[in-house]
């Protein structure tokens, strides 16, 4: 069975169209046969005994060769009294086309058993549709019955009208099947932008089968309750962080009305407050959805420098090695996000240098970000882009862990991807790939 199912279509529609189409091929192939059967094959016969009587009235008192009638085509010929039969002898059924007529074995061995003897029928179609008998009463002569109600069409009656049920069913069929797994096409780009962090309208429940129908209503509940829990989680987030900026104010107001004395104090609280402020920062960014529409062109190495400018004043050296990239359309401002956060953590966490790079390859542009510090556990790389995970064990921990999951999140929306690798000189790479269009 494994092999079978090699050949076997894998999409639902493709599978339904075969199915369809095996069972219309089936019917087809029965009803071709049941109308030759019961329909064509008894007509053939009746026109066949029918043909084989008139023969035999030919004989039945015998035929006069005499004078008047000098041969037995003569006399035969004497015999019928109106155009439904000719005679021929051998030369004359030649000269008449007997060559051109198609011998059938059924049809002489039913008219031997009429005439009572060994006969032979061919059939020749042309403008006229005739019948040739050889009689076992004369075997030297030919009997031309022209039918004067059957035409040569070029294709049979039954063949077209086959045809034309077979394509008419199969487009109904193909028809049927679009229609079916249509609502399974949009339940499948609606689940695709659910992923990604959109969540669409409702989608319509009013076509396909009641399965399909169930599912879809199915998902429209629990992409409402996705869409609610996100909304619930991002307004206690913000409720959470807007609510600790009053306290830090108030903190920070108040140390500033400390003494000199107590100047160490002072400066511990505000570096303290700095932290939480940025970690506050961190968990909004976090929460934002970076769902804007607009995606407009813009140049990534206008992107790298600006945060390469931003960033000269902080003790290290930053090293650009930038390609020339089309444009490409993107959230500038989540992109920039990206690059900045990138070049904090090679700050943070290297030893003074940072290498910003990009690339264009495959239809993509690439860009990434190394430092030359302790570099990261391999077996820890994949859990750093869950929310609130840190490199606690290589490379210290500071922040919130909210850094590389904000920048998954970006990517993702943008359909790129991210990677970190340790740097064979020691250190970390990051790098990020982002879609031409």
């Amino acid at each position: 069975m494994k092999w079978f199912k090699k050949f076997l279509p894998a999409s639902a529609f493709s599978q339904t169209v075969l199915l369809i189409g095996s069972l219309l091929l089936v019917n087809q192939l029965v009803s071709y046969l049941s109308v030759a059967v019961y329909f064509i094959q008894p007509t053939y016969q009746q026109i066949n005994q029918l043909i084989a009587r008139q023969v035999n009235l030919l004989f039945v008192d015998g035929v006069d060769v005499g004078r008047e009638h000098l041969t037995m085509v003569d006399a035969l010929n004497a015999k019928v009294r109106d155009d439904a039969m000719e005679i021929y002898n051998q030369k004359q059924a030649r000269e008449a086309g007997i060559e051109r007529a198609t011998y059938y074995s059924l049809l002489s061995s039913q008219m031997s058993e009429h005439l009572g003897g060994k006969a032979e029928v061919r059939i020749a179609q042309g403008e006229n549709f005739e019948i040739w008998i050889k009689p076992p009463q004369a075997p030297s002569i030919w009997i031309k019955v022209p039918l004067t109600g059957f035409k040569d069409f070029g294709l049979s009656p039954l063949t077209l009208y086959l045809m034309v049920i077979g394509a008419l069913s199969v487009a109904g069929g193909w028809w049927f099947a679009r229609k079916q797994n249509r609502p399974l096409k949009r339940l499948q780009k609606a689940a695709l932008s659910v992923s990604h962090g959109d969540y669409p309208a409702p989608l319509p429940t009013d076509s396909g089968s009641t399965e399909i129908i169930e599912v879809t209503h199915a998902f429209n509940q629990m992409s409402h309750s996705m869409k609610q829990l996100e909304q619930d989680r991002a307004l206690l987030m913000a409720g959470i962080s807007h609510d600790l900026r009053t306290p830090l104010t108030r903190i920070r107001l108040a140390s500033e009305m400390m003494v000199e004395e107590d100047e160490y104090l002072k400066d511990g609280i505000a570096h303290d407050i700095e932290d939480m402020d940025a970690i506050i920062n961190q968990f909004i960014a976090y929460i934002r959805q970076d769902q804007e529409s607009n995606r407009e062109p813009a140049q990534l190495n206008d992107l790298i420098n600006d945060v390469a400018e931003a960033e000269a004043n902080r003790a290290g050296t930053i090293e650009l090695n930038l390609s020339t990239l089309p444009d490409i359309p993107m959230q500038a401002i989540a992109i920039k996000r990206v690059i900045s956060n990138l070049v904090e953590n090679a700050a943070r966490y290297g030893n003074g240098w940072t290498l910003i790079s990009s690339t264009l390859s495959d239809n993509k542009v690439s860009f990434s970000v190394e430092d030359n510090g302790p570099g990261i556990n391999a077996s820890e790389i994949d859990e750093l882009f869950q929310p609130f995970t840190q490199g606690d064990t290589a490379r210290g921990s500071v922040g919130s862990g909210l850094g590389l999951a904000i920048i998954k999140r970006i990517v993702d929306r943008h359909h790129g991807s991210v990677t970190l690798t340790n740097r064979p000189q020691g250190g970390l790479k990051a790098q990020v790939w982002l879609p031409l269009d």
